[in-house]
């Protein structure tokens, strides 16, 4: 069995529904306090243990790979000031994780944007994580809890949560062989955004996956699905005649920053668990309760 050495991100969507913001400036740089969301779904796949990672993006959003890579002339003027803290905080990342980048021009859907990975992937078992999705894992990394199911199960997993039934519209919903109270169950299908009076069940799609190459062979010949685009979940649900796959109910906390609440749920969140402004945030809300 192949490990799991690799990450793919896809980041090549416009982000409407941050609009202004998002006429300039991805929505994947969108700021949890002071750190870009998708620095957190890279850290992510760093602390489950990948490897290398590759980013798709657009040609708007070359300020995501500058991010990543080395700011000489700002890592010198941090040389220059001696701001040695800063300059180490800047320099860590690129130094941990290999990223690299490729370029999805066309918005032909999730198919689409994983099948620009697979140059990138070879013929390996890789993570997909979305970055609308950011996690906080109870014990252990979302990402992590993945590959560890995929080590038990050498297949495919797709991370999932349960929603609201009338929400099902909104995922790819799993539909499990049998009904059990166990985390990680077989699933014999998978529906794009179904409505909900024919949804399967609940179990939705969270944004994390890990995905044998298999995958690959029928994106390729995938039809366009639910909003004329190459829906990745079709080309699963296509998969499990060929391969098993499963689902794992992920252990932690979900928050949809493809969304204004959840982006700032978010921000409070990650600003009450940080010991220099734990302090000031709750005396905000404690304001504003008043």
């Amino acid at each position: 069995m192949k490990k799991v050495r690799k990450a793919v991100i896809p980041a090549a969507g416009f982000g409407t529904r941050f609009l202004p913001f998002t006429k300039a400036v991805p929505k994947e740089m969108l700021p949890i306090v002071d750190t870009p969301t998708i620095e957190y779904i890279v850290r992510e796949v760093m602390e489950s243990g990948i490897e290398e990672v590759l980013i798709i993006i657009n040609s708007d959003k070359e300020c995501i790979k500058t991010h990543f890579g080395h700011n000489q002339s700002f890592e010198n003027f941090l040389i220059s000031k001696n701001k040695t803290k800063e300059l180490e905080m800047i320099q860590a990342l690129p130094k941990q994780v290999k990223v690299e980048f490729t370029y999805q021009e066309e918005q032909l859907g999730l198919g689409h944007a994983v099948l620009c990975a697979e140059e990138f992937v070879q013929n390996e078992p890789f993570a997909l994580l979305l970055g609308d999705d950011l996690y906080v894992g109870k014990k252990e990394p979302a990402t992590k809890q993945m590959i560890q199911a995929y080590e038990r199960t050498n297949s495919s997993i797709l991370g999932t949560l349960e929603v609201p039934l009338e929400d099902v519209c909104k995922y790819g919903i799993c539909s499990p062989i049998k009904e059990t109270s166990n985390d990680l169950v077989e699933l014999k299908s998978v529906v794009e955004k179904p409505n909900p009076q024919n949804a399967p069940s609940n179990l939705a799609i969270g944004g994390r996956y890990i995905l044998t190459p298999t995958i690959f062979e029928f994106l390729k010949t995938q039809t366009r699905g639910a909003g004329g685009e190459i829906q990745l979940t079709d080309s699963i649900l296509r998969m499990m005649s060929k391969e098993k796959v499963y689902a794992l109910a992920i252990d932690g906390k979900r928050y949809d920053i493809g969304s204004k609440k959840g982006f700032l749920e978010a921000t409070i969140d990650f600003s009450l668990a940080r010991e220099d402004l734990s302090k000031d945030i709750k005396e905000i809300l404690k304001k504003q309760m008043l």
